[in-house]
């Protein structure tokens, strides 16, 4: 019996032929998928959370403990939960859920693989200074799809240049919902908390109420990422006194003063300081409407 193993390159679930591994989380492991029937590239997301199981020699999983059942079954139908609320979105800026299924004692969620680039690439390769033109081709439709996700109650909470691809065609498509939560529910996941360093707001350290507002905390980091270069300081720093970039003044010949002070707003350490949803949000720094900001359904 081993620990959290992934499982290995050529196996197959309900005609996916795993490949290499993408990535894992405090739940998940996620991996590059082939279909036999298509041959088309995919994604697939398995729940398989750490510390708490270990894996057969047939793939299956089991809970590693007595005490670990309670939170492996109360994560299984928390993912289920998400898996069934992400295959509802039908964004062409998301990336969505095709479907999901249980096999090996645990449950499965299949998206598209998508060629591109992240975000990470365009600021390292200009040292942030991305253009206006490119941030308004890149985040209203991405904050329109996270208001589509939050109408269906749902929040992100890992917005950032990692998570956001830039397809070969140019279009916009936000990535990795492992973070995700129901706003429904407190803390779906137990103790799996996914968050990273500049991107995520300060109720997401101090076991805050998690909300819309903390998206668009991750939306302007993202923003203020591209714009100077580096993230900003991590919330929990700032609570102690250590300062952000004041954008409206250092960066108020490059881009309109309306982006600047909406992104510095919504990168309030004080939540009820932040714009109150992402339309507001969209209006305020890049001035679209709601028809207009990408409301884009497939």
């Amino acid at each position: 019996m081993a620990s959290r193993l992934p499982l290995q390159p050529g196996f197959i679930l309900k005609g996916y032929t795993l490949g290499e591994v993408l990535g894992d989380g405090g739940f998940s492991l996620v991996y590059l998928a082939s279909s036999e029937l298509s041959r088309g590239k995919f994604v697939i997301k398995e729940f398989c959370p750490q510390d708490i199981v270990y894996r057969h020699s047939d793939g299956s999983l089991s809970p590693n403990t007595a005490l670990a059942e309670s939170s492996f079954r109360h994560g299984l139908e928390r993912f289920r939960s998400e898996a069934e609320r992400m295959s509802k979105i039908r964004h062409s800026n998301l990336i969505g859920v095709n479907e999901y299924f249980e096999a090996n004692n645990t449950l499965y969620m299949v998206m598209n693989h998508e060629d591109g680039r992240d975000l990470r690439w365009f600021i390292s390769k200009m040292g942030g200074n991305l253009d206006w033109d490119l941030l308004q081709r890149v985040f209203p439709p991405i904050g329109n799809g996270l208001q589509q996700m939050h109408q269906l109650g749902i929040v992100h909470l890992d917005v950032k240049p990692a998570n956001v691809l830039l397809r070969t065609s140019g279009q916009p498509l936000l990535l990795d919902f492992g973070a995700a939560q129901t706003l429904d529910s407190d803390k779906p996941f137990g103790d799996f908390q996914t968050l990273t360093h500049g991107f995520a707001p300060p109720e997401q350290y101090l076991d805050g109420q998690l909300g819309v507002w903390t998206d668009i905390y991750g939306l302007a980091a993202t923003i203020y990422n591209c714009i100077t270069g580096t993230p900003p300081t991590p919330a929990l720093k700032r609570k102690n006194g250590e300062s952000l970039e004041k954008i409206t003044v250092t960066r108020a010949k490059e881009y309109p003063y309306t982006l600047l002070k909406t992104v510095e707003s919504a990168l309030s350490i004080n939540e009820s300081e932040r714009p109150e949803d992402m339309h507001s949000f969209l209006s305020m720094a890049f001035g679209v409407s709601e028809a207009s900001s990408g409301n884009q359904s497939t």
